[in-house]
């Protein structure tokens, strides 16, 4: 053991590359996605530092390429969900007594790993897996999840320093215990840095976590795994089992060890995660600390002051990178009657210039979405669009599961704010617009703050002070991360904390200091030097 007070190096944000041609990372990331395309994996669960292959063998197959076998897997079952909580406890105590700069390390080298050498890897598992185009995997997968490892690390470093004061003659201290128990960490499809982040947010903390990703992602589940493995983490400390919901969900959430639960996915399984928690809560060793993010339904709102160009621009990128599947992408739009007219026909031109299809051709702008239920719900929100008077489809409508599950970026303007495509979170490239009256604009940003059950994100375009000040203050709990004159996506780690509140979650704030709180259990520790040898205190002396 070292002898001395160490921190970890400062982190920075890694930098984005940009895959034009004729550069190297393109070459190499299209290398990459030519192995993987070509030479099927074949992988099981990582339980206890191995590899484990029982259960069914399920294909994974590309959403833009149907065809196309990435890879064959095994789905567990209740024998595969057992073990990984045994060797998470197994492995609880050892990992708790690590010093904290030996784990810190392991996730820094793992930083480092991603960056480098698996970085065309886990960027093409991402495109390939989950359709994602190479700008958008390289910010996720690549960048973001880098970005995790290194800032989480920095952050829970913070708050092993913050000590209280003490008195002369005494010595008070904090410390930041692991949770008492195992985290479930339950990661969803859409971005592959939380995938990453779930689990090892906690585990940073000394925590031990059994990880239930997607089933739509385990590919890129699997490289994230491997990465850590190689960046020397201990057996058992992350356990990754893949199955479905209702298999792993049951018999991790009614263990008596249960510490707490490390969520991003749909508003109705958090929900009934929170009730079956709730329903057992005298059942565990302590309280499970429940942490989730559950989606959106995120606006754009425009001001007569706005820059029109802007503000469609932010429409296209906000509301159809990676087919609107983002718990953060704009799917509202409030727009001036003024400017709506200049707003829209901007839009739509950037719309029609749109590629939808394979990610493997980088002309494209979007790929698929991720599975069968999914195009099956967005193809049902564009015909309610189509079929319903108060509504008209402004720019595309069209989809094809032809060959891939292909939805193309749809326009829709309502007439009805509180219309179920104003309200409903849809999570696909569809865009519904409100054009409201420009003396209404206090009227419309309380229904903009009223008419969604969701407080995720959300953007507000113009150049008056004045509306920007007084939107900021209507939408003040609208929004948990609120974005002025800019798209309400793209959260970068370290700079914008991510999360909401009211039905998108906890807001305990990913990438930042607050959420590694959560999966901490401080001790007060108090020493007295010299202790007192005599129960009498100075006021009982006689006169």
């Amino acid at each position: 053991m070292l002898d001395a007070m160490m921190l970890p190096p400062p982190p920075t944000n890694e930098p984005v590359l940009s895959y034009s041609p004729g550069s190297k990372e393109r070459d190499l990331l299209k290398a990459e996605l030519a192995r993987m395309s070509s030479t099927p994996a074949e992988f099981g669960h990582f339980i206890g530092g191995r590899e484990r292959r029982a259960g069914k063998v399920v294909e994974v197959r590309a959403p833009h390429k149907r065809s196309l076998v990435l890879a064959r897997r095994f789905q567990g079952g209740a024998e595969e969900v057992q073990a990984a909580i045994d060797a998470a406890l197994a492995a609880k105590n050892d990992w708790a007594r690590m010093p904290f700069q030996a784990r810190a390390a392991i996730f820094l080298k793992a930083a480092d790993l991603l960056a480098g050498k698996y970085r065309h890897t886990a960027n093409a598992a991402t495109m390939l897996g989950q359709s994602k185009t190479a700008f958008q995997a390289e910010i996720d997968a690549a960048c973001e999840l880098v970005d995790f490892y290194r800032f989480n690390v920095h952050f829970a470093a913070k708050l092993m320093q913050e000590q209280p004061i003490s008195s002369p003659g005494m010595w008070n201290m904090l410390e930041q215990r692991p949770l008492d128990g195992f985290v479930l960490a339950i990661t969803p499809f859409n971005f592959t840095s939380i995938a990453g982040n779930l689990p090892t947010a906690p585990a940073i903390m000394g925590n031990t976590v059994v990880w239930k990703p997607a089933e739509t992602a385990v590919l890129s589940a699997w490289v994230i795994m491997q990465i850590l493995h190689e960046a020397g983490l201990p057996d058992g400390v992350i356990n990754l089992v893949m199955g479905p919901g209702s298999v792993v969900g049951p018999l991790c959430l009614r263990h008596p060890e249960l510490a707490g639960v490390h969520f991003t996915g749909s508003t109705a399984v958090f929900q009934n995660i929170w009730k079956t928690i709730g329903e057992n809560i005298s059942s565990y060793r302590g309280y499970p600390r429940i942490v989730g993010e559950t989606g959106g339904k995120d606006f754009i709102f425009a001001h007569a002051s706005a820059d029109p160009d802007a503000v469609a621009t932010a429409i296209v990128r906000g509301g159809y990178e990676f087919q609107g599947q983002k718990c953060s992408a704009a799917s509202r739009v409030y727009a001036p009657k003024s400017l709506w007219p200049k707003i829209l026909e901007r839009a739509v031109a950037q719309i029609k210039e749109i590629g939808v299809g394979d990610i493997t051709d980088f002309r494209n702008f979007m790929g698929a979405v991720i599975d069968a239920n999914a195009y099956r719900d967005h193809v049902s929100y564009i015909e309610l669009g189509k079929k319903d008077p108060s509504c008209k489809v402004l720019a595309g409508g069209d989809y094809s599961d032809k060959e891939g599950f292909f939805v193309q970026p749809t326009l829709i303007q309502a007439t009805d704010p509180k219309h179920r495509l104003m309200s409903e979170e849809i999570f696909g490239p569809v865009v519904t617009a409100f054009v409201y009256d420009d003396d209404k604009l206090e009227e419309t940003l309380k229904l903009c703050d009223e008419t969604s059950p969701y407080a995720l994100t959300g953007a507000f375009f113009g150049r008056d002070r004045a509306a920007i000040e007084r939107a900021m203050s209507v939408l003040r709990f609208a929004a948990g991360n609120f974005y002025i004159n800019d798209k309400p996506t793209g959260a970068v780690v370290g700079q914008q904390p991510f999360g909401g509140a009211r039905a998108s979650g906890t807001n305990d704030k990913a990438g930042s200091l607050l959420n590694m709180l959560r999966w901490a259990s401080p001790r007060a520790i108090k020493e007295t030097f010299v202790p007192p040898t005599d129960f009498r205190y100075p006021f009982m002396a006689d006169k």
